[in-house]
């Protein structure tokens, strides 16, 4: 991982602090497969690293064939069939943001390209985060396995894909991916209601243990549910100010602060969620703890969470940076 100083300038690059990925990304962009196998065959050991690797590598394959062509070369090889699910799911998720009419036909494809990865190498976690990924795309609940009774946590927890849960966490035990994609799973609800999101929220940090980047997922719903409420215009004076005046954000935030980013890690942090827990601390007015936060950061940006709460015409980046200065302000 690679940290900078205030003065450099902010990145916002989908691989993060993962240096060797950033390097593959590259690549790909360029339609060139090969370093892309490599790096996921260097990661088959960390079930964590390879799943975050392939979710970024699938995103920025997905707008070309360059997956497609490595499947050509190698058709029997286990890496090329979970990143042909991988660009399947994502062809199938920007079709739901952008093409809701063709969303129902990607997903049934991506879906079919998710079993036949689990097939060809079924201790792989990756395809069964696809399937997770792809139940977001079902507001009908129409697929069975995503209505499924949750094994733990009593009545309180609605049905859902946690069969699908299961087996990615049998696979990759950290599963931070897969705990995401059942919050966007929620989120996704045509309800508008944010019971379930918070129901699983309230179960599932219970069980994150120290050093867990699960412990930082309740920021993320914070600000899902905070993003949702403010496109809408329901964003009330309290949900603007929560980071200041809520209890249960206080204490998330010092979960994730002491028991993930003060522990050795499980796995190497991602961006995105050293940011949420940059931002949280910055917002509320913890400003000395979030100056560490950003020094790991160095100029590594994500648009979560400084997209949703932007409100000057700099964006994401103007927000970023003012909160990182203020911070860094009292280090130096």
């Amino acid at each position: 991982m690679s940290g900078s100083s205030p003065s450099d300038r902010v990145v916002f690059h989908p691989a993060g602090l993962d240096d060797a990925l950033r390097a593959v990304v590259e690549e790909v962009g360029a339609g060139r497969w090969m370093a892309m196998r490599d790096l996921l065959a260097a990661s088959r050991s960390l079930p964590g690293v390879r799943t975050a690797r392939s979710q970024v590598l699938g995103a920025v394959a997905a707008g070309s064939t360059v997956v497609e062509e490595w499947r050509r070369e190698e058709p029997n090889s286990a890496d090329a069939a979970a990143m042909s699910a991988r660009v399947a799911v994502e062809r199938a998720l920007r079709a739901g943001r952008e093409h809701p009419g063709w969303a129902g036909v990607l997903a049934g494809r991506a879906r079919e390209a998710c079993w036949s990865a689990v097939n060809t190498a079924p201790a792989d976690p990756v395809p069964w985060v696809c399937l997770l990924a792809l139940a977001q795309l079902d507001t009908t609940e129409a697929v069975p396995d995503h209505r499924v009774a949750a094994p733990w946590g009593g009545s309180f927890l609605p049905t859902g894909p946690w069969g699908l849960l299961h087996e990615a966490m049998l696979r990759d035990p950290v599963g931070r991916e897969a705990h995401v994609r059942m919050l966007q799973f929620w989120l996704s609800r045509p309800t508008g209601q944010f019971s379930a999101v918070w129901n699983f929220v309230f179960f599932m940090e219970g069980l994150a243990p120290a050093g867990s980047p699960r412990l930082v997922l309740p920021l993320l719903a914070h600000a899902e549910t905070y993003w949702a409420l403010r496109k809408s215009g329901r964003a009330r004076d309290a949900d603007h100010r929560q980071w200041q005046v809520s209890e249960s954000v206080g204490r998330r935030t010092e979960r994730a602060w002491s028991e993930w980013f003060r522990q050795p890690f499980q796995e190497p942090p991602t961006a995105v969620d050293l940011n949420l827990l940059a931002h949280a601390l910055w917002a509320g007015r913890r400003r000395a703890d979030a100056a560490q936060v950003f020094e790991v950061i160095g100029p590594h940006a994500s648009r979560i969470p400084w997209a949703y709460v932007a409100d000057r015409p700099g964006g994401p980046e103007q927000a970023f940076l003012e909160a990182r200065d203020q911070c860094l302000y009292l280090r130096h």
